[in-house]
């Protein structure tokens, strides 16, 4: 009877294990094919948002537009159809907010009824006449041509070096600076970290009395629990202003402050996974090391070191992917800016903080909507790069 009521527990025991494992790899899936689901539509659509449209005057030689030049159009950057292949007209400019200048609210109708016959009394009138307009007011027989806008292409989403999502007429979605705020942040918060998790790996594990060892493990694996807010409020009152001061610039929310405080924040895994790995050095190698006449630290920088690297690598890659994916820190401290960096003194803006920071105010469905999904694509390729490098590195180790 035991035996029976026992192969029925165990077997309940490994349906519920079944079954959270399925559930969970199920969602984690569905994640993902929701992730890329929205974020792909952003290379089938055009950057003008769905509705409106560009228009010119049917003789206009220029029939077709990048989203680059039509933003230094409305930026008054380029002033005239030659600069994009057409005649030496100066480019006019009309939009739904300039009807009011050429037009009363009696001749436009109370219901904007007469609006349609009034647009094809402008773009007839105006052989230079660039119209940003939406497609519900534009009439059956309208006597312009529609400006076909190139779709957003991975070339230019991946290599532009602006990121201007909401602009209007054409919104620019070039993540270039994004991809190299994210990457210098990340790699000098590895420059900060890794010497000083290492050094201390070492410490605790070779140097330091168990009592002492005791002591500080506990207190450097707390500094994981404390929120990433903690942190984003400890650089923005004290290593904003030192750097400010320090380096005299304008403003101290720059790279370097985003670098430091995510090299603080990625300490207590360098630290305890390399640690670890040092402490798995066979004791006998050691032994032997000082058998030969070698000293503690050369034992230490000859043996133990190179025994644990692949460990120690493994540390410091898990540390570039917390760098990597922190959000609310480095929105805090980097100046929030998406510009080229030239510098480290420079305010960047990450991946992480552009999507926390704008998805909240990104319409639905909509342009914008897309291209945060489409950054969020990026980001898990390279979370998912960094956590394969751990994995085959510590295949390599075994």
């Amino acid at each position: 009877m035991r035996k029976k009521i026992r192969k029925y527990y165990e077997k309940f025991v490994e349906g519920i294990l079944f079954t959270s494992s399925t559930i969970t790899s199920l969602a984690v899936i569905f994640i993902i094919i929701f992730l890329f689901s929205e974020g792909i539509g952003l290379f089938t659509s055009s950057p003008v948002e769905k509705g409106s449209a560009l228009y010119v005057n049917s003789n206009n030689p220029v029939k077709k537009l990048r989203s680059e030049q039509i933003k230094k159009i409305f930026n008054g950057e380029i002033m005239t159809w030659k600069e994009v292949g057409g005649t030496n007209d100066s480019i006019f400019l009309f939009s739904m907010d300039d009807i009011s200048k050429y037009y009363t609210e009696a001749d436009l109708g109370s219901e904007f009824e007469n609006l349609p016959q009034k647009l094809n009394e402008m773009v007839v009138k105006h052989p230079n006449i660039l119209m940003f307009f939406s497609e519900k007011y534009i009439p059956v027989n309208f006597k312009g041509t529609r400006l076909p806008i190139r779709n957003v292409t991975l070339t230019g989403f991946f290599g532009g070096k602006e990121w201007y999502p909401t602009t209007q007429p054409a919104a620019q979605f070039g993540i270039l600076p994004l991809i190299l705020g994210t990457i210098w942040v990340s790699l000098g918060a590895i420059l900060i970290a890794f010497p000083l998790g290492i050094a201390t790996a070492i410490y605790l594990a070779e140097v330091a009395s168990p009592r002492l060892r005791f002591f500080l493990k506990p207190l450097i694996e707390l500094l994981a629990g404390i929120p990433s807010v903690i942190f984003g409020f400890f650089g923005l009152i004290i290593v904003v202003p030192l750097i400010q001061k320090i380096f005299a610039i304008p403003v101290g929310e720059t790279a370097l402050a985003g670098s430091i405080i995510l090299g603080i924040m990625a300490l207590p895994t360098i630290i305890t996974i390399s640690e670890d790995a040092i402490k798995a050095v066979p004791r006998s190698m050691q032994e032997a090391s000082m058998a030969l006449g070698a000293n503690q630290w050369q034992t230490i920088v000859r043996v133990v070191i190179p025994y644990a690297k692949s460990g120690i690598t493994a540390a410091t890659i898990l540390g570039i992917g917390r760098a990597i994916g922190e959000t609310m820190a480095v929105l805090m401290v980097t100046g929030n800016a998406a510009i080229m960096p030239h510098t480290m003194l420079q305010p960047v803006r990450t991946i992480p903080a552009t999507i926390a920071a704008e998805l909240g105010e990104a319409s639905y469905g909509g342009l914008h909507f897309k291209a945060l999904f489409a950054l969020g694509i990026v980001l898990f390729l390279i979370t998912l790069i960094v956590n394969t490098s751990v994995e085959f590195i510590r295949d390599k180790s075994k």
